[in-house]
């Protein structure tokens, strides 16, 4: 893996996608049990999504996929909200809107980054059960575009981040420690999503309160 010395690994997913496969559960459950004997601080990744029904089989954490239009993903911010606190934590190892309609997603545009913004406001909003999320697919070439849209475009002399990769950039540097509940009084409410959170750097403390809309693209 292009790593001559050992190196700490956190975690293992067992396969992508494979819980629609009948052997699935009986494969899981033997490499489950191998690394947990042999690297019990391993956490592993379960593909069976457990949001809506508990899962049959042992497991840290459990892989959530989402690739939908942006109207889709700006109304579904509230997902996690009435998932159990107990169990296994959620990794949405990969999001993204793509284009189920004309303008939606396309190579990657601001509709994009601003109903992926709205869905990360409810993925801060239930950090105590969302662990962790990354977008998908990180890179593509662009005289090779096998799938749009992606994070980063490059080719043999330039790279670029779509908008997607920016929002996400302003997401990392505002993560915060804490933070605040939100209310929002609107009659257009179901139209927004805002998240509020505080931070220290050295003896400086941050406010960042986010909004977004999906009068941008509502159609």
């Amino acid at each position: 893996m292009g790593h001559p010395e050992p190196f700490l690994v956190k975690y293992v997913a067992l396969g992508n996608e494979d819980c629609v496969f009948s052997f699935y559960r009986e494969h899981y459950l033997e490499f489950y049990t191998a690394i947990k004997e042999a690297y019990p601080d391993i956490q592993i990744i379960s593909n069976c999504v457990g949001s809506r029904v508990r899962l049959d089989h042992p497991a840290d954490l459990y892989d959530f996929h989402i690739y939908k239009n942006s109207t889709w993903v700006f109304l579904n911010k509230t997902m996690f909200d009435n998932v159990p606190r107990t169990g296994p934590k959620v990794f949405v190892s990969e999001y993204a809107v793509v284009e189920e309609k004309p303008g939606d997603g396309g190579n990657g545009n601001l509709v994009a980054s601003l109903a992926e913004a709205a869905f990360l406001t409810g993925l801060e909003k239930n950090s105590d059960i969302v662990q962790m999320a990354s977008y998908a697919p990180l890179f593509v070439n662009d005289n090779d575009r096998t799938w749009m849209p992606d994070a980063i475009v490059f080719n043999s002399w330039q790279q670029y981040g779509t908008p997607s990769y920016w929002m996400q950039t302003f997401f990392r540097e505002s993560s915060g420690a804490l933070i605040h509940p939100i209310t929002i009084n609107s009659s257009y409410s179901q139209q927004l999503a805002a998240s509020a959170v505080t931070w220290q750097d050295s003896k400086i403390s941050f406010l960042r309160v986010k909004v977004k809309s999906t009068l941008a693209f509502s159609s």
